[in-house]
């Protein structure tokens, strides 16, 4: 006991100095003969921190919080250390990504700038950057946006998410960046980067808002007839019945295929990605 008592003595008075080295070599001799005592930990881990250390302060302060549960002074470094560690990461990702000024140009009927909804996690909105890449994939019913590391973002709109489902899966490709973003709001470009054959004559984003795309689905059967007489003077269909013709049968094709994820980019084959919960 006199041994813990002096190298405690010793650890205070390093601390006092600013000698945070010799104040971690202390209260770790002092843990060694007693691997509980809380007040050593609560030093050595405000040493480490310290001396911007902050993994090994991170362990140390978990070790005292199976001692202590819910002890103040812990948790409450424990979440400077994390908001530090998001700062770093943050501020590294941004040193990585350099994008071209030209990224976010827009291109009628192939680019759109999104809003997304039902946003996810702070910590992960927090670490977002303008430019950076983000995945496209489709979840069931809805377009999700999650990071290369597959930490969920944010959805579509249904209406945008909706006609994107239909178009992919007829074969086209889009990218996604981040345009805007914050806590609270987060704003994707999408853009177009292959078009299918089948899907030649139609525009991803009309600058309508799918206005035509709602009105065509609700108006198929008025247009049945229209249809069968211009097969019959085998004359090409127009854009607007071409696609309410493809867009329809695709839509149809949906509701019977099992609810899978596809990436926008990839086959389907590969391995999906899960859904946020």
């Amino acid at each position: 006991m006199d041994e813990i008592k002096n190298l405690e003595k010793q650890a205070i008075d390093a601390a006092f100095s600013n000698n945070w080295q010799e104040a971690v070599k202390l209260n770790k001799k002092i843990l060694k003969l007693d691997k509980k005592n809380l007040e050593a930990i609560l030093r050595l881990g405000f040493s480490y921190f310290q001396l911007q250390r902050f993994d090994e302060a991170k362990k140390i302060y978990q070790k005292g919080l199976k001692i202590q549960p819910n002890h103040p002074v812990i948790l409450n470094y424990l979440q400077k250390i994390e908001a530090i560690e998001e700062r770093k990461e943050k501020e590294k990702t941004q040193k990585k990504i350099v994008f071209d000024p030209e990224l976010f140009l827009e291109i009628p009927g192939k680019t759109k700038s999104v809003a997304l909804v039902n946003l996810g996690q702070k910590n992960v909105l927090a670490k977002l950057s303008i430019g950076q890449k983000v995945l496209p994939l489709i979840r069931r019913r809805k377009v999700i946006i999650k990071t290369e590391n597959n930490e969920f973002i944010g959805n579509l709109p249904d209406d945008i998410g909706k006609r994107l489902i239909i178009l992919i899966k007829g074969g086209n490709k889009y990218l996604a960046f981040i345009k805007e973003v914050s806590l609270n709001r987060v704003v994707v470009f999408l853009k177009e980067e292959e078009k299918s054959k089948k899907f030649k004559n139609i525009i991803s984003f009309p600058s309508l808002a799918t206005k035509n795309f709602s009105k065509i689905m609700k108006k198929e059967e008025e247009n049945k007839e229209d249809e069968e007489n211009l097969e019959e003077t085998n004359e090409e269909l127009p854009e607007e019945l071409l696609e309410s013709h493809d867009l329809e049968k695709l839509a149809e094709t949906l509701t019977e295929e099992k609810e899978e994820d596809y990436l926008s980019f990839v086959p389907e084959d590969e391995e999906n990605f899960e859904e946020e919960e």
